[in-house]
């Protein structure tokens, strides 16, 4: 097997008394999409935090692509491909949808984002930035600015801003938040489109999304990965039956 895209070694956080990673652990293969799931309060998106380096770590290690960023800074990890989309949207709500597309990209090309260039004459972004925006079912709302989006529709442009950066590994916190069935249901196809292409790392509480797109699933409590498999190996663990579902 191929080394891991990001390998976690016992990564702990505590906030004063509580502990909310304890010893965490997980491999991330290459493009596949790994979920971790877990109750409230488990520490999923403390986790999250501690990848994207928004949140230093109080111990533990953490290798991506072959290379220790334990230490390194958040724009760092952007910077070589690591990608978070978060759980609040980070649109640019005074621009439009296929110019927040188009920054996403420039950034990506190393300009940083350069508002005072336009975006929108310049077609080497225009052109992939629509090609993404027709993927993510969003072509039509291409000139809408993005603060008048419907919150479904403000999370699907926040998950294509973050590919438009080309990610190695994404990572997603909880993108069918505020979703109604149908957004949901669009988003998760998409996302199972892009297996093999990209790498993601998911945090959902929709477990009909969770259990439709993960290749794995690791299973967080009380901020330790008590198991990791496929779904169906996630669904027949007893353990994970009784700490997560509270199952006897």
């Amino acid at each position: 097997m191929s080394e891991p895209i990001i390998k976690v070694i016992d990564m702990v956080k505590h906030f004063g008394g509580l502990v909310a990673t304890d010893s965490f652990n997980i491999d991330v293969e290459k493009g596949e999409i790994h979920a971790i799931i877990g109750p409230n309060g488990a520490g999923k998106t403390t986790v999250i935090n501690q990848l994207s380096g928004m949140m230093k770590s109080d111990s533990g290690f953490v290798f991506f692509d072959g290379q220790d960023i334990t230490h390194m800074t958040p724009s760092n990890r952007v910077h070589e491909g690591l990608v978070r989309s978060f759980q609040i949207t980070s649109i640019l709500t005074n621009f439009s949808v296929i110019d927040n597309v188009a920054l996403s990209i420039q950034a990506r090309q190393g300009h940083s984002f350069r508002f005072w260039k336009a975006a929108q004459n310049d077609e080497t972004l225009q052109g992939p930035a629509m090609e993404i925006l027709e993927e993510m079912d969003l072509a039509h709302r291409a000139n809408v600015l993005a603060a008048n989006l419907a919150h479904g529709e403000q999370r699907q442009l926040e998950i294509a801003m973050a590919l438009a950066t080309s990610p190695k590994l994404l990572l997603l916190d909880e993108p069918m938040a505020g979703m109604g069935p149908a957004d949901s249901e669009r988003v998760t196809k998409y996302l199972s489109s892009l297996k093999g292409k990209f790498t993601m790392l998911l945090i959902e509480h929709d477990m009909d999304a969770v259990f439709a797109l993960a290749d794995t699933i690791t299973v967080l409590v009380y901020g330790q990965a008590i198991a990791s498999g496929t779904p169906d190996e996630i669904r027949t663990n007893k353990e994970v039956r009784q700490a997560y579902l509270g199952e006897d």
